[in-house]
């Protein structure tokens, strides 16, 4: 019997991990009555795996939630440990931030924030069923037998559903070591007619620091002058610490050659499918026997803790086999392993059953954001959930969903890529899906999105004061170095240029287009662009730099957005449409693409389908 919960609430949302949270202050913030369901409440935004925000273009997605309004950018702002950019010698396209968190000052600060939300109430309580009405969803039960009513809800269950932990041929039911998994929730969906999948992740051992000889291991420090996540940060004050690099050798990959035996991965006992670009130590000394080491980042996941963790060494290895193999290891000859390292499969919902404001097509107000769709990492959770919290809080609101172009945000690419393509192993976020990824660069992500943010209510007064600041400098700072020119008499800035013989003016634009001088130098001969911010002069030197690849970039956006502009009918019939074959037929009819682009972006539609059905529309008059 349910019993009923004194309060109902417009917006309810399962799970609070990276993309619950997100979701849940989303709607909270928008102005909806928001109810965050958590099965344990000492576990908010829990970093599960590598204690680190960011990487390459999951940094970008950081970024662009930050831009709209999202807690994630501040919360690493504040609890970072170590922060590094990477691919600085590239492009601006693919350089990245990303950042090393103090683990349980990251989870702290993630629920002190969401406690202090006035429309949000946080909840401890384990969700057994969803509770439908006429094809709507109307609310949940618990485990406990309470049921919460709402007129949205938002699943966000990470690993939790029908968790299977492995480690060596031992397994057990858990969410997380040391945590309950969720059971009900999965065959709940499955009586709603969900598609539901096995996915697999795993997590590797933690050692503890005082166990470990550092003086053999390289040292890898952060960065000098650290550049914030988020764009409302202006410095970052806390302290920060050092990671090392380690390597496996010969006699670590024999020592697990020889355990194979032991393996879940091996032996078959793990079902579900592992994430392609991660795999765990034993899957890249069998995939790769050439390699004679692999190098770990031996990273801290805390400042006042000794627990230390070696990325890129995660297994399902027994206990005795994961000791023997750290202590084979130099630097690690008297390692302690204070957690070991495990394998978890979990039930996913097959995202193609999502709209693109990833609510289900099955349920009516049902959302889903984060590993309940297929992907892994905390960036790209919490992406999705922002983006599900707002257009829950939008549904409720009776307003149109906000949906983001692949040409407008990784989030778009993300999100597109999970509701057209099948999914066959965890989803991970790469620079390489964008194809404008000139475009959408980290540094301009407030130019892209913060409008939009401010536009559904969840950018600030002083986010926006802040963003319209940079807008003018950024003009300002442009006017300055396409009018200052640069003459032979000017014979001390010609020679601190390096100009050679200079026989007439230039102006320090064209000056910037040369790749040997940056902005920097400009600013010693041209005092008045030192009043400016490094971010309205860096935005500055990339769209001068950069200025013809960019141009290019928007003429191919041009196009695309012709056929993104050709909508495709709620009503459309494609059993009415001729010259399709069957597969192409119930692929659309299955996923229901809004657009003609997003038709041709489903796996099988060929141009020869999108071309009849573009014929089609315009006999119907629809295009």
């Amino acid at each position: 019997m349910v019993n009923s919960y004194s309060k109902n609430y417009q917006v309810i949302v399962v799970g609070a991990g990276h993309a619950g949270c997100e979701a849940a202050l989303a709607s909270a913030r928008m102005g909806c009555s928001t109810l965050l369901l958590t099965i344990g409440l000492d576990t908010i935004a829990q970093m599960s795996c590598n204690p680190s925000i960011g990487g390459l273009a999951k940094g970008h997605l950081v970024h662009e939630i930050d831009a709209m309004g999202g807690e994630m950018g501040l919360n690493i702002d504040a609890t970072g440990i170590q922060f590094r950019r990477l691919n600085t010698r590239k492009g601006p396209a693919v350089r990245a931030a990303r950042a090393q968190a103090d683990r349980m000052a990251y989870s702290a600060r993630m629920k002190y924030v969401i406690e202090q939300e006035e429309l949000l109430d946080l909840k401890q309580g384990m969700v057994d069923d969803l509770l439908v009405e006429k094809g709507r969803v109307v609310g949940l039960e618990t485990r406990e037998g309470i049921g919460f009513y709402g007129e949205a809800v938002v699943l966000t269950t990470g690993t939790f559903m029908r968790g299977l932990i492995h480690i060596g041929l031992n397994n057990y039911a858990g969410g997380r070591a040391g945590e309950l998994s969720a059971e009900g929730l999965s065959g709940s969906l499955k009586r709603l007619g969900f598609r539901i999948g096995r996915l697999k992740t795993g997590t590797p051992a933690r050692l503890s620091a005082r166990s470990i000889d550092f003086s053999k291991l390289e040292r890898q420090p952060g960065d000098q002058q650290i550049k914030p996540f988020s764009f409302v940060t202006d410095k970052i004050e806390r302290e920060q610490v050092d990671c090392f690099v380690a390597e496996t050798n010969e006699k670590t990959h024999q020592i697990i050659r020889e355990s194979l035996d032991r393996s879940p991965l091996y032996s078959g006992v793990i079902e579900g499918v592992g994430p392609r670009y991660c795999p765990s130590i034993e899957d890249k000394v069998v995939r790769f026997p050439d390699k004679n080491s692999h190098q770990s980042f031996l990273e801290p996941e805390g400042m006042r803790g000794s627990e230390m963790y070696p990325s890129g060494l995660s297994t399902s290895l027994p206990p005795d086999v994961q000791l023997a193999y750290f202590r084979s290891m130099v630097g690690f000859e008297r390692v302690e392993i204070m957690r070991p390292g495990y394998a978890i499969e979990y039930d996913f919902v097959e995202p193609m059953q999502l709209r693109a404001s990833l609510e289900t097509r099955a349920v009516a107000g049902l959302f889903h954001a984060g590993q309940i769709n297929g992907t892994s990492g905390y960036e790209e959770a919490a992406g999705q959930g922002l983006l599900a919290g707002i257009n829950a809080a939008r549904r409720c609101q009776g307003r149109d969903p906000v949906i983001i172009g692949r040409d407008e945000g990784y989030l778009g690419v993300m999100v597109d890529d999970l509701v057209t393509q099948p999914t066959t192993d965890p989803y991970r976020m790469f620079t390489s899906r964008a194809e404008y990824r000139l475009l959408l660069r980290e540094d301009n992500a407030d130019q892209r999105l913060t409008e939009l943010g401010r536009k559904i209510g969840l950018v600030g007064d002083t986010r926006w004061e802040k963003y319209l600041k940079k807008q003018e400098q950024v003009v300002a700072a442009s006017q300055i170095i396409k009018n200052k020119s640069i003459t032979p008499s000017d014979r001390q800035v010609v020679e601190d240029l390096d100009l050679g013989e200079l026989k007439s003016g230039v102006s320090l634009e064209l000056l910037l287009k040369r790749p040997e001088i940056n902005i920097a130098q400009l600013e010693a001969v041209c005092p008045e662009l030192s009043e400016f911010s490094r971010q309205a002069l860096e935005q500055v030197e990339i769209a001068v730099k950069y200025e013809g690849y960019i141009k290019r970039q928007l003429e191919q956006v041009e196009r695309f957005r012709e056929q993104e502009e050709i909508k495709l009918p709620a009503d459309i019939d494609y059993m009415k449409i001729p010259s399709i074959s069957t597969e192409v037929r119930e692929k659309l009819i299955n996923i229901k693409p809004i657009s003609l682009g997003q038709a041709s972006r489903i796996q099988g539609v060929t141009p020869a389908a999108i071309a009849v059905i573009h014929i089609y529309l315009r006999k119907q008059n629809y295009a």
